[in-house]
């Protein structure tokens, strides 16, 4: 009888459990404080019980630990800087979508060799994850892979869903069940629909086939994510976050009772792809949440110790706390921005106190 298993599989490694990961990497009290604490902030931050701005601000990708954990460093000093207005989470994002082909991130090749060597890199990003939490610092990331969340999400306190993954089912279904709040970017092309359509089936109990912390396929139930919202970052079409967009936005939101916390991204088609446009943008959105838009309250950042970005190699070969996706704003541009922000947000508190 003819085979019909299996036909283009190579290999089948078995990978090391959560459970075994998080023993060789446990989550420390100071640490787990970090995190449940980030979390119930920014909770309070989305039901608008806290007036500051979320800030999600970092690298487009993590390629590099040294660099991530000197960024969180600065992060962490501009936090208590920026502590009335803004709340900060940095970007560490080991995940990255691809439309074609190109480096799928650390978790995938951390050796940046096409090696996929992938145990080593949930290794290295629990650990890099624990480091940069341990400073005080929380992390956000993307969630890509539906089996990776039960590696690192304990050390989440802020989750995105991508514009290429917002409109699939099993991302909703993984929502549903995350222990922090998730935002869901707008489409490629710029449809908003898929993101108010995932924003409320998330919120929804759902079953679907995962793994326990022992690796054992299994069949989650969840309760349903009530901590969802939308991000903006543009499209096809051009950027979405001017104030016409976000009167739709609003209304939509609205009209159909979901949570009208709204979140811009200030990278991709919002700056055209240009990062040194992003303080462009979020100059923008800080005048329209002075100008009494109150379901404006959070922005993200692409961002790191050098502007730009450059092509992936081998490590010893890179510029140092350089982009190898996408241009990311530099560390002196980030700081001059925010703290711009944050004084005309100071200004509007001493204004109506």
């Amino acid at each position: 009888m003819d085979n019909t298993s299996d036909l283009n599989i190579l290999t089948m490694r078995k990978l090391i459990s959560p459970k075994t990961l998080k023993a060789e990497f446990p989550l420390s009290p100071a640490v787990a404080n970090t995190v449940a604490g980030a979390r119930q902030i920014i909770s309070r931050v989305l039901t608008g019980e806290d007036d500051r701005i979320l800030a999600i601000v970092g690298p487009c990708s993590i390629h590099d630990p040294a660099s991530a954990l000197e960024y969180a460093r600065k992060l962490r000093l501009l936090q208590d800087e920026l502590a009335s207005t803004h709340f900060l989470v940095m970007r560490v994002y080991f995940e990255k979508p691809r439309t074609t082909i190109g480096w799928r991130g650390y978790i995938v090749d951390p050796h940046l060799d096409g090696s996929q060597d992938i145990e080593t890199g949930l290794r290295r990003a629990r650990n890099l994850l624990l480091e940069i939490s341990a400073l005080g610092m929380p992390c956000a990331t993307e969630v890509l892979d539906p089996i990776v969340p039960q590696y690192i999400a304990d050390l989440i306190s802020w989750a995105a869903i991508g514009a290429r993954t917002t409109e699939s089912q099993t991302h909703r279904d993984i929502t549903s069940g995350l222990s922090m709040p998730v935002g869901f970017k707008n489409g490629t092309d710029g449809n908003l629909e898929i993101a108010v359509n995932a924003l409320a089936a998330s919120g929804e109990a759902k079953s679907f086939i995962g793994i326990d912390q022992e690796g054992q396929t299994c069949v989650i139930t969840t309760r349903g994510n009530k901590q969802g919202h939308v991000i903006l970052r543009g499209g096809k079409g051009g950027p979405n976050y001017g104030p016409p967009e976000l009167d739709k936005v609003d209304a939509t939101l609205k009209s159909l009772h979901l949570n009208d916390f709204i979140m811009v991204d200030c990278s991709h088609a919002n700056s055209g792809k240009d990062p040194d446009k992003q303080p462009q943008v979020l100059e923008s959105l800080v005048g329209q949440m002075c100008s009494g838009r109150a379901s404006l309250r959070g922005y993200m950042l692409e961002s790191h110790l050098q502007r730009g970005s450059q092509q992936l190699g081998p490590l010893t070969s890179l510029q140092y706390g350089v982009s190898v996706t996408d241009g990311c704003l530099g560390w002196d541009k980030t700081e001059s921005s925010m703290r711009a922000a944050h004084q005309r947000l100071v200004t509007r508190q001493r204004a109506s106190a």
